[in-house]
């Protein structure tokens, strides 16, 4: 925390504006909509999920890879995600605070579009991470 400057109030902040943006973009926003009908709860369990990630809280008891696999994504949406974290990491946190935030977005990112286009590609495999 104190290399990051990043607190529980800063990646709430984080999370809202990320999602508010998600929700309003033509590409993510119909996917998360035709899922998310209640966004209280979702956004509390991805509050949860980046004090995990960044200040290693161990808060966040999910499991991400699974409840991605059968959305019907694909690269592109893997990017765009990203594009709207990291400009919503730089708007909300310190220069070293984003860094944070979006090296671990980059990594995981990187690991869902693994296992979701091995699960597209196989539906009925285990996803094997790499």
């Amino acid at each position: 925390m104190n290399k990051t400057d990043l607190d529980e109030e800063i990646l709430r902040d984080l999370v809202h504006r990320f999602y508010a943006k998600v929700r309003c973009d033509t590409i993510l926003g119909p996917i998360f909509a035709a899922r998310i009908e209640n966004w209280g709860p979702h956004l509390g369990r991805m509050v949860a999920f980046w004090s995990s990630v960044a200040l290693m809280t161990g808060r966040y008891h999910g499991r991400p890879v699974t409840a991605h696999t059968p959305l019907p994504i694909h690269g592109a949406h893997f990017e765009q995600w990203l594009g709207l974290f990291r400009e919503t990491a730089h708007e909300v946190c310190t220069p070293c605070g984003a860094a944070h935030v979006i090296e671990r977005a980059e990594r995981i990112a990187r690991s869902l579009q693994i296992a979701v286009d091995e699960a597209q590609a196989a539906p009925d495999a285990v996803p094997a991470l790499r």
